[in-house]
């Protein structure tokens, strides 16, 4: 496995958004029909830890409104309404947990869905290391047999689909174990999202690079190969990868077209794999600002998703963050009845 310092707090401030983003009016079609897709669940019990901001609070309450998720609010409660009484929230039929510290109410979380009472969790405004050490080394954990892993969905208005960038925020330097476990994450994600159930619904995955030949000079280039052979064997399932691509050819088709890549993934992948945080953080944040991106968030790998805001989000992407927890808490969920049945 990879070096445990990819699981620690430094693994957990890489954040596509932390800074004010300012964008020019436009349409979130991508977005507006993932939130749409939620009214056909339930309201998804939602740990809320720490909301003790106006953003952070707004977010859930604004959720709650639109039948996406119940929120459990936990943290002080009295600090809790005050701020809801300044920011003119109404927090009436929601549920407050009252602890006293930020990693009281991260454990609190933690053991909520630990004991299936929820099924998402959500960062408030306490720092993210605070909130996923009881995630991974808390007694008890929502470990699975998978590293976690995060999963940028950019809502890009030049490209036809929601681009799953990964991972961006959690694991520095992958080894090829965590990279098998990321790709695995990102293929589930997409599924449960879409409910993929066929072949032809698989997604596109692409092992990024710096070129699209195999050169042992460049580290990234051959464990892309690993992986696609990994998948040719059945190691990773559920998806069709290629690698390694340069970003050009993975989402260009001419690009691919000039490089004589035949593929099913080069020139329309849905799934972008990167080598390592420092390319994902960097791919995200070019998508964002320079695209005209919105990036909603959310960690895999756990037994339950955990959807990861910021104060610098906007509301659409805040939004469809929510609702990419609620969907795959909804499919996790049912997958575990299933599994029970």
């Amino acid at each position: 496995m990879s070096n445990q310092s990819s699981e620690r707090p430094a693994g957990f401030t890489a954040d596509a958004a932390d800074a004010q983003i300012h964008h020019a009016e436009r349409k979130h079609e991508k977005y507006e029909q993932l939130i749409a897709r939620t009214k056909d669940i339930p309201a998804i019990p939602t740990a809320v830890a720490w909301p003790c901001e106006a953003h952070a609070l707004a977010g859930p309450v604004d959720a709650a409104r639109q039948g996406i998720i119940e929120p459990i609010l936990i943290g002080p409660e009295a600090r809790i309404r005050k701020i809801a009484a300044e920011a003119a929230l109404d927090l009436s039929g929601l549920t407050i947990h009252d602890v006293a510290t930020e990693s009281e109410a991260a454990v609190q979380a933690v053991t909520l869905a630990h004991d299936g009472k929820v099924h998402a969790l959500m960062k408030g405004s306490l720092h993210t290391d605070v909130l996923m050490h009881p995630v991974v080394a808390g007694t008890p954990n929502l470990r699975t047999g998978r590293r976690i892993s995060h999963v940028f969905l950019l809502d890009a208005p030049s490209y036809d689909e929601v681009l799953y960038v990964t991972d961006a925020a959690i694991n520095i330097f992958p080894d090829i174990e965590t990279k098998r476990d990321i790709v695995q994450n990102a293929i589930d994600l997409f599924n449960g999202l879409k409910g993929a159930s066929r072949k032809a619904d698989e997604p596109r995955v692409a092992i990024l690079s710096a070129v699209e030949v195999i050169n042992p000079k460049i580290p990234g280039t051959t464990d892309a190969a690993i992986l696609c052979k990994m998948a040719d064997r059945g190691q990773i399932t559920g998806g069709i990868l290629d690698g390694p691509l340069a970003m050009d050819n993975a989402i260009d088709p001419e690009a691919a077209r000039i490089k004589r890549i035949t593929s099913p993934v080069a020139g329309r992948a849905q799934i972008l794999v990167v080598p390592d945080l420092e390319a994902g953080n960097m791919l995200a944040k070019n998508l964002i600002f320079l695209a005209g991106a919105d990036a909603a968030g959310i960690v895999v790998g756990a037994a339950v998703p955990i959807i990861l805001t910021s104060r610098a989000d906007s509301v659409s992407a805040r939004l469809a963050s929510t609702a990419v927890g609620a969907l795959y808490g909804h499919h996790l969920m049912q997958q575990k009845q299933e599994h029970n049945a």
